[in-house]
């Protein structure tokens, strides 16, 4: 009998679900797709356990309860880049796989992914595709910081991608995307270069830049492809740099970073890497959107860590 990778169960079997649903996904617009995605997976032959919570913390501890009780086959999050973090830390070096229906705002790991993007039927009809075929391993990025461990799937930011997350999370409208891009102009208003002092695969450098980010997914802040080629199974990351320059020079940039089409210039740097420790003062990373905690970090790669459906 073949069974799928990493895990005991076997290809198209009856699978032990566990179904973490974020309540506050794209606002709490999108509350009943949660409900459908358990549906769909029960009459597909599933054994579903959902798992909802009225705030991100409380579904955090719930669903580290139930992966830790074990019996579990998979964990499926429903929601966005805040969910797929959550799900990230919870099972990352474990043989539970991952599954994704992306219904938030930013679903940039959904973007790097293929899958669909807030459409709730094609999500589920990609998730019961990924299922029949079975998980594959990818790599995460492992964050330390103050004696602490985050793991991350997408990018770790760490400069004015990261104030933009900061003053975008205190904004209650508009609501999806948009909130980003307003949040990005208020920013820029006030923002300067940063000075950091870098370690890369043991190598120190300091450099004066207005971004520094390390990617193992392509895109941030809802599908700024900052690195178009990243791969999540190449067993590298992508330290992504763009130096100091005009504010109005940034601004004009963006609009080729949502295209992918930035990588040439001149202000531009795109190195693979293995380990990257940042340090700047008054700096805060940020990981899958979520917010890490103040500088410095250390980022490694740590291939094939997840177990994913996707």
């Amino acid at each position: 009998m073949t069974t799928a990778p990493g895990t005991g169960a076997p290809l198209g079997a009856r699978l032990r679900i566990a179904l973490a649903i974020n309540p506050q996904a794209s606002f709490g617009l999108r509350s009943h797709d949660g409900p459908a995605v358990a549906r769909a997976l029960e009459a597909s032959g599933h054994d579903v356990l959902v798992i909802a919570q009225p705030n991100y913390e409380l579904l955090r501890r719930e669903t580290a309860k139930v992966i830790d009780g074990g019996g579990v086959d998979a964990l499926v999050v429903v929601g966005g880049d805040g969910m797929v973090s959550l799900g990230v830390n919870i099972v990352a070096e474990t043989d539970v796989a991952l599954g994704i229906v992306a219904t938030g705002t930013g679903n940039d790991t959904a973007r790097t992914l293929g899958l669909p993007i807030d459409d709730v039927e094609a999500s589920i009809g990609a998730l019961e595709d990924a299922l029949s075929r079975g998980p594959r391993r990818v790599d995460l990025g492992r964050v330390r910081h103050g004696g602490l461990t985050t793991w991350f799937a997408g990018v770790l930011s760490a400069g004015f991608d990261a104030l933009v997350n900061e003053r975008a999370n205190r904004m209650v409208r508009p609501r999806g995307p948009r909130r980003y891009t307003i949040a990005m102009l208020r920013e820029l208003l006030t923002f300067r270069s940063v000075k950091y002092r870098l370690e890369v695969d043991g190598v120190a450098e300091n450099v004066d830049a207005m971004l520094v980010s390390v990617a193992n997914g392509r895109s941030i802040g809802g599908g700024m492809k900052i690195v178009p080629d990243a791969r999540l199974d190449d067993g590298m990351l992508d330290l992504f740099i763009v130096d100091r320059m005009p504010r109005l020079r940034l601004l004009n940039v963006f609009p080729r970073v949502f295209r992918g089409e930035h990588t040439d210039l001149a202000e531009v740097h795109i190195t693979r890497v293995r380990t990257v420790r940042i340090e700047a003062d008054g700096i805060v990373a940020y990981a899958d959107g979520e917010r890490v905690g103040a500088l410095p970090v250390e980022v490694t790669v740590v291939p094939e860590a997840l177990l994913l459906y996707g």
